[in-house]
């Protein structure tokens, strides 16, 4: 398959990439800054340089033609700004969504975060990437052209994966590395009855091939 990752530089994009370069597939990243290309071809994947802030939807949509999937796993990262909360975390994943529609790419998978909440209440700048990111998430679960999925890990860590997880639609709060993420990404790829579910993901007890075929009721 031919996989075009949104934030195809962060951590979790990395791995994924990785994950998906020795299964065999294709992987694509979106960067903003060309000086990460070396990084992602490392990783087995494409760079393509496109940024989403100022991107048009005909710009993404073509960068997006002939893929068998979309992983939003951009985010404005930690230390930016409320604005940046909504143009990247809430704008990008809308803008990414309409490229995938227009595309024709039906299988839609965003990394979101728990606790996302469009009508979460606060002050802080975690409080506005909560309701970003859960705006973006209502968008994704209105579209009917897009077999999506939403996951929402736990607080990451940069711990080993152990390939052990909790992937429910409620899992209550706990944390999750990275590369189980990943893991965890790469097999909902593959396991196209998670198409309309909304996961919650923790460390736990399940070995991720396991859990995520018991949420695709398989």
């Amino acid at each position: 398959m031919r996989i075009v990752i949104a934030g195809g530089h962060g951590q979790i994009a990395l791995r994924l990439e990785r994950l998906l370069s020795a299964a065999g597939h294709e992987p694509a990243g979106l960067i903003r800054n060309p000086e990460q290309a070396d990084d992602l071809r490392a990783a087995g994947a494409e760079p393509v340089v496109m940024d989403l802030e100022s991107a048009t939807v005909e710009m993404v949509a073509a960068a997006l033609q002939g893929a068998d999937a979309a992983v939003f796993a951009a985010g404005a990262g930690p230390g930016s700004s409320v604005g940046r909360k909504d143009t990247v975390d809430r704008a990008a994943a809308v803008l990414f969504a309409d490229a995938a529609e227009r595309a024709g790419v039906r299988r839609y998978i965003v990394v979101s975060s728990m606790g996302a909440d469009s009508t979460h209440q606060g002050d802080e700048v975690f409080d506005a990437y909560l309701r970003a990111k859960g705006a973006a998430d209502d968008s994704v679960r209105a579209r009917e052209g897009l077999d999506w999925t939403v996951l929402r890990p736990g607080m990451l860590t940069n711990d080993a994966g152990k390939g052990l997880v909790s992937l429910e639609a409620s899992t209550g709060r706990g944390p999750i590395p990275r590369d189980d993420v990943a893991a965890v990404l790469a097999e909902l790829l593959e396991t196209p009855g998670t198409a309309g579910l909304t996961l919650e993901l923790i460390a736990g007890s399940t070995p991720v091939t396991v859990a995520t075929k018991a949420v695709a009721g398989e």
